[in-house]
């Protein structure tokens, strides 16, 4: 099961590492990290997704809490929540396709954000799925390139 952790911290070297350690060091995955400042220049908020079952998250909260420089842990399975994901995709197109990329792009409210002879980039957010399905399309034209943000997520309280 997937779920999504916040972790609040404060900005001190080398801590984006030692998070990293504790999820290696008991052998946990981490699906998606995000890490940007809060509005607090001496805090940074983190968005953790990761894999496994009840026991596995509640240790992993647990050890998030003990490391020095971390203010809050928030495990979103308690809360509401508010997720986004950015995607920017470099998609092969011709002539002919152009025009249903761009379509298929409008119907998702993507933004085509660079425009070549033989390539279009698209900028889209949204939930996972969403962007998940998007890409799902993208790729029955040629996809050249990707990257994602992973997820990001705000309470809803």
């Amino acid at each position: 099961m997937r779920h999504t952790i916040s972790v609040v911290v404060e900005n001190k070297f080398g801590l984006l590492t030692r998070v990293a350690g504790l999820f290696s060091g008991r052998g946990f995955n981490i699906d998606s990290l995000n890490v940007a400042p809060t509005q607090d220049d001496d805090m940074s908020h983190m968005t953790i997704v990761t894999r496994g079952d009840d026991a596995t998250l509640e240790q992993i909260v647990k050890q998030l809490k003990k490391l020095v420089d971390v203010i809050e842990v928030r495990d979103y399975r308690d809360y509401e929540f508010i997720d986004r994901e950015l995607l920017l995709v470099k998609v092969g197109v011709s002539s002919e396709t152009r025009s249903e990329v761009m379509q298929v792009a409008d119907i998702f409210r993507a933004k085509i954000v660079d425009v070549q002879s033989s390539s279009l980039t698209i900028e889209i957010t949204g939930s996972e799925s969403k962007v998940d399905k998007f890409l799902g399309l993208m790729k029955n034209f040629g996809i050249i390139d990707l990257t994602r943000t992973g997820k990001v997520a705000l309470p809803r309280d």
